[in-house]
């Protein structure tokens, strides 16, 4: 398609202020069977931008696509001699898009093709350009189309990693391990919950794996693709209640710099887990109690009302019935969170998981330090079964880390493992992932022998350690 060729003159006007300006770090492919065209869009534009490169013919379209990587394409819509209809525009966008689906593509039409330009628009182009165009509007044009194009690869960018967090949040809490009667009836209810829309009530103590159930639930749904967001309850005070949950509008309060959607339109489309739903004040409960009646969340600073669309689930190690008869929880609180309740047992009510997780454990950490693997000997495995574990999964976890760390063999003794005779939870602080073995251990090591005041007696006994050995590893560490 031939066409008036009024740019060449335009170009010699721009070279002065073009030539002062900063180049735009892109890489454009101009298509148009036009060789004026080209010449004076390639004249022009390379004073703007990095690269630009023109073809005549767009069945070299594929191959130059398969070589290069573009920001921008301008695609003139038709090709053959008095072609008008624009099909042959819209059959290279519909490859191009085919070959690359986050290209920004610019039809290049006459002025009797806008309607077929909008049409374009609606299959997929960015943007389109009337011919001849002036040099200003082909720039603006050009700009615009790259922040779309650059909005779209940030895009794309943020949901990739938004997978990948959520893919290794969920291998975190992927491995629920356990064959006793009381967890494969767990996981049966599980299996049948997962499918439905239902809320869900996890009860059970501290330690237990709520949130592994909860995320199991979400992945098992119609909306495991979508986001799962975890809410500790016990971790947010009375006054931030209302922004964390609800969000808030830029002025609503005196750190309130921009907008900010809350956790429950955060959530919208995937699941949102309450966690330690049991420490809500009648106040803060009332509030949560509209939210789910009405599906809908009021930002502060704000009356619009937003709908929410959430799969709740919630969880607590508080007797939530005993605070209903006592007052201390909305009854009707709770129906609305109870459609389907799920009890974890503790651990000392499945005590043939406790050898399967402590291979799991030991694995694990073993891994994680780069120590050859360890295992347990039968009387070690029988001292664990026989503890109460009031601290549960958690409590065992950390009582295998700190063996794999502290041992001196591959074989596990009962004395590698601290177990308090009066079984008082003992607890460690979640270890740094990045710290290596010497680091971990000599960070143990201090906060033991700190715990105890420095007697070095008790500090050996917790850690499992005769007291020489202590000595000889503080010598090490320079303690």
């Amino acid at each position: 398609m031939r066409t008036d060729c009024v740019f060449l003159s335009v170009v010699s006007m721009d070279f002065k202020l073009t030539s002062l300006m900063e180049k735009t770090k892109a890489r454009i492919l101009i298509v148009d069977d036009d060789a004026d065209v080209l010449l004076a869009a390639r004249l022009f534009l390379r004073q703007h931008v990095d690269i630009v490169h023109t073809e005549k013919n767009p069945e070299n379209i594929p191959d130059l696509l398969r070589s290069e990587s573009y920001d921008l394409i301008l695609l003139d819509m038709n090709f053959s001699r008095d072609a008008t209809s624009g099909q042959e525009g819209f059959r290279w966008m519909n490859k191009i898009l085919e070959i690359d689906p986050a290209a920004a593509v610019i039809l290049i039409t006459g002025y009797g093709d806008i309607e077929l330009a909008v049409q374009g628009i609606k299959e997929g182009a960015t943007n389109f350009l009337l011919k001849p165009w002036e040099n200003k509007k082909l720039l603006a044009t050009i700009n615009a189309t790259l922040e779309v194009r650059k909005s779209r690869v940030e895009l794309e960018q943020l949901k990739g990693k938004q997978k990948v967090m959520i893919a290794d949040q969920d291998a975190a809490y992927s491995n629920i391990i356990g064959s006793s009667p009381a967890m494969m009836k767990v996981m049966s209810t599980v299996s049948k919950v997962a499918k439905t829309d239902a809320n869900v009530l996890i009860l059970g103590e501290n330690g237990t794996g709520k949130e592994v159930i909860a995320r199991a639930i979400h992945r098992a749904s119609q909306r495991s693709e979508e986001v799962f967001i975890s809410v500790d309850l016990g971790a947010i005070t009375e006054s931030l209640f209302e922004s964390e949950l609800f969000g808030y509008k830029k002025g609503a309060f005196t750190d309130a710099k921009e907008d900010r959607a809350g956790r429950f339109e955060a959530a919208t489309k995937g699941s949102i887990f309450l966690d330690e739903i049991g420490n809500l004040s009648q106040n803060l409960q009332s509030k949560l109690l509209t939210v789910l009646q009405s599906r809908k969340v009021v930002r502060l600073g704000s009356n619009k009302e937003t709908p929410i669309d959430v799969r709740l689930i919630c969880a607590t190690n508080m007797p939530l019935y005993q605070m209903v008869s006592e007052g201390k929880f909305r009854q009707d609180l709770l129906y609305r969170i109870n459609t389907v309740e799920i009890k974890l047992p503790a651990l000392r009510e499945r005590t043939e998981d406790i050898e399967p997780l402590v291979d799991h454990f030991l694995e694990q950490y073993c891994h994680k330090y780069k120590l050859t693997k360890k295992r347990l000997n039968a009387s070690t495995l029988k001292r664990l079964m026989m503890h109460h574990w009031p601290g549960n999964i958690r409590e065992l976890q950390h009582s295998v880390e700190r063996a794999v760390i502290m041992s001196e063999g591959n074989v596990l003794e009962p004395h590698d493992f601290f177990l308090s005779e009066n079984n008082e939870i003992v607890e460690t602080e979640t270890l740094p992932s990045n710290m290596n073995l010497e680091e971990t251990e000599k960070m143990l090591i201090r906060k033991v022998v700190d715990k105890y005041g420095g007697n070095i007696s008790r500090a050996a006994k917790e850690l499992g350690l005769t007291r020489a050995s202590l000595y000889r590893r503080m010598e090490k560490y320079d303690l």
